[in-house]
């Protein structure tokens, strides 16, 4: 596994911002760390880049301590977050100049071709981007060196649709190459993307499983009753057998059936509310 996570835990003062966190991210893949806000989606990212360091527990990167990663390790990682510092009065051309010798493997083709799909002014000083172009900035420094590890935490907030656009196809490229860690609420985006996830919530991973294997289990379920109603609903553990009985003991007489696979970002909001009822029930 390139990310692998073992009872870790994060406490601030009282608060546990992260609970016996387990987690493993296989190499190659795009896993998406789904889940409400305050789940500890970013405090599990900000751990494995020692950005933070766990309370207890073990956190590995690319097979090393997150605590004591490396510069051959960190070659190996790109990062990108709303919330990246970059140096304000340096230009763009520069700072990609700046960056290139840190790393070997520096891809100048790849470089070139990202700065053309962003739409990148190389002249323009970085405090004179906006939000999305900074955004856009994050990702052309991330990849030109061909990470193993691409680490994005909600690289989509506050990017309107065309940048959007332009920054999930500067990911595609690297889709199979780099193995994308995705911590996001723009399910819908990222969705194409996406093989694994996990569902995060107070602070421990509730399920982690593949994307396809998580569309068999959840889906949209559209029942139409004999009386002419109709009841639409997203099943959590759908299964085939001995489907009509269970909608008739509940519903009534059935006439038909459709099910039909839920999109991510209907999985998300019907886990939020039920992890959200739980909560308000203990």
């Amino acid at each position: 596994m390139i990310v692998h996570a073992a009872g870790v835990w994060k406490t601030f003062g009282r608060v546990h911002a992260l609970q016996d966190l387990n987690l493993a991210v296989p190499e190659g893949s795009a896993f998406a760390l789904i889940g409400a806000n305050g789940a500890g989606k970013t405090t599990t990212i900000k751990a494995l880049m020692n950005i933070t360091q766990p309370t207890r527990g073990t956190l590995t990167v690319l097979g090393a301590d997150s605590r004591r990663l490396s510069p051959r390790e960190l070659s190996d990682i790109g990062y990108v977050s709303e919330n990246q510092e970059m140096p304000s009065r340096m230009s763009v051309g520069a700072f990609i100049q700046y960056l290139r010798p840190f790393y070997p493997r520096w891809d100048r083709a790849l470089e070139t071709t990202l700065l053309r799909r962003l739409a990148l002014p190389t002249d323009r000083k970085i405090k004179d981007l906006s939000h999305g172009m900074r955004m856009k900035l994050s990702l052309a420094c991330a990849l030109p060196f061909r990470p193993r590890l691409l680490v994005l935490d909600e690289p989509l907030g506050a990017l309107d649709p065309l940048v959007r656009d332009d920054f999930l196809e500067g990911l595609q490229s690297q889709v199979g190459e780099t193995t994308m860690l995705i911590s996001s609420h723009e399910l819908t985006e990222i969705e194409s993307l996406t093989t694994h996830l996990a569902y995060i919530d107070r602070g421990a991973v509730v399920f982690q499983e593949t994307l396809p294997d998580l569309q068999n289990r959840v889906r949209s379920v559209r029942v139409t009753l004999m009386t002419g109603d109709v009841v639409s609903f997203v099943d959590t553990n759908f299964s085939e057998d001995g489907l009509t009985a269970r909608l008739e003991a509940q519903f009534g007489r059935v006439s038909h059936i459709e099910t039909s696979r839920a999109p991510l970002r209907s999985m998300f909001t019907t886990m939020a509310r039920a992890m959200r009822t739980d909560g308000a029930s203990q």
